[in-house]
């Protein structure tokens, strides 16, 4: 299960030496639905070697605009506190973890 990541937690999730997968989504975006559990999937997958989350858009104003989202699905990639990749709209598994893959 995809860590539950929030204003109140974001920094310190940041703080990690591991890559962060942040998966930005809202309970009504249907593409969304379809995203969440391919990352899920993919926070059990990797939890040795990455930090995988998901924020609520609709109530995580501070994370949302700390990385511009603009469309949900976004998935950003941080590497060193920098997005080093992202992903908008849904993207097959496949994606996630070629993309992962490249920067770990």
């Amino acid at each position: 299960m995809a860590l539950q990541i929030t204003d109140a937690t974001l920094e310190d999730v940041l703080k990690t030496d591991k890559l962060v997968v942040i998966d930005f989504w809202a309970e009504w975006c249907g593409p969304c639905k379809m995203v969440g559990p391919i990352i899920d999937q993919l926070a059990e997958e990797y939890k040795e070697k990455a930090v995988i989350g998901k924020v609520d858009v609709d109530n995580n104003d501070d994370a949302t605009s700390k990385y511009s989202i603009r469309n949900i699905p976004t998935t950003v990639f941080i590497k060193d506190g920098e997005i080093v990749d992202k992903v908008v709209g849904a993207g097959s598994k496949k994606v996630f973890v070629e993309k992962i893959e490249k920067h770990l």
